[in-house]
């Protein structure tokens, strides 16, 4: 048997596998049991209720999709009283994805969702700041600095950070997320991108632009993952284009301490469980005894060596 098991900033996880937010539901526990996993992450919530971007909101765009959902939301109140408590039967973690406009409507929400129940909060520093003309907090080091500042102070939980691809500044904006307080980066949300129908002329989505998320996006999520590994101290958890275990491998020996899948659970719904079980299997055929052993051993060949970034917690 071989030992899975990952810490992510005091948040033991019995394996490196856990869905990106907005790809998972409760619905799942009808199609695979949900204790598989190494985490739970829900849908990105909101404060308020949020009635989400026009229509169309998906599109395929070359084996990979393309979306602006919106974030949709039922508010705190919805969340806090119907699905925390379905949460609660299990005992794998659960992280809860959040977002806000403003610095102030980040760290209210954080603290309301702060209650028992939760291992873990996502924030969403990747979505629109109204107080930087729209920009999002993860742009630039200094509103990534200040946002996570402000949401350290409103919670005791751990603090993942889910950073965006759209900046150029990503060892900056890591180092900044940590300085203000964060526990773990996620790496990465959806690069900005665009479609257009031919025929109609118009765009392909009803808010013009949206995410970009799936196999494209894996190889600057993954270049992101191992500049954040290099660039700070705490776990990076790797996200964008998983899809197979060697998917999964790369983002590990890139630094990253586990991973998060999205896209392909829409494609394939069982297909965590099945990663989960392929990793296992590539470990035991490795001859390695845990999956740590794998962490940040990416070769870099300036140095000749392999090169460990952080030390993975047992």
């Amino acid at each position: 048997m071989v030992d899975l098991a990952v810490d992510i900033a005091g948040v033991r996880l019995k394996n490196p596998i856990m869905p990106a937010s907005g790809t998972f539901s409760e619905e799942l526990a009808d199609i695979f049991d949900l204790e598989r996993l190494g985490a739970h992450v829900t849908k990105t919530i909101t404060r308020g209720w949020r009635d989400g971007n026009p229509t169309p909101r998906v599109c395929e765009v070359g084996g990979s999709m393309l979306n602006s959902i919106g974030i949709p939301s039922k508010g705190i109140g919805y969340f806090v009283d119907k699905v925390i408590p379905f949460y609660r039967a299990y005992e794998t973690p659960l992280v809860v994805s959040i977002s806000g406009n403003t610095a102030d409507e980040f760290a209210t929400l954080c603290s309301e969702v702060s209650v028992d129940g939760v291992a873990a909060i996502e924030v969403n520093i990747s979505c629109p700041n109204i107080e930087e003309d729209g920009k999002a907090f993860a742009i630039r080091p200094s509103s990534t600095y200040e946002v996570m500042r402000r949401l350290r102070k409103a919670t005791s939980l751990p603090l993942w950070a889910k950073l965006t691809p759209n900046t150029g500044e990503t060892p900056d904006v890591a180092r900044a997320a940590e300085e203000g307080g964060a526990d773990a980066l996620v790496v990465a949300n959806t690069v900005l991108a665009m479609a257009i129908d031919i025929r109609s002329r118009r765009p392909k989505l009803g808010n013009l632009m949206g995410g970009l998320s799936g196999p494209s996006l894996k190889p600057i999520a993954l270049r992101m993952a191992y500049q954040c590994a290099r660039a700070t101290r705490i776990p990076v958890i790797g996200c964008g284009g998983i899809s197979t275990v060697e998917d999964v491998l790369e983002y590990l020996i890139a630094g990253a301490s586990a991973v998060q899948v999205g896209t392909a659970t829409f494609i394939n719904p069982t297909v965590m469980p099945a990663i989960i079980d392929g990793l296992a299997a590539y470990l035991e055929a490795e001859g390695l005894a845990s999956v740590r052993e794998l962490i940040g051993t990416v070769i870099d060949e300036e140095q000749g060596e392999n090169v460990v970034f952080m030390e993975a917690a047992p």
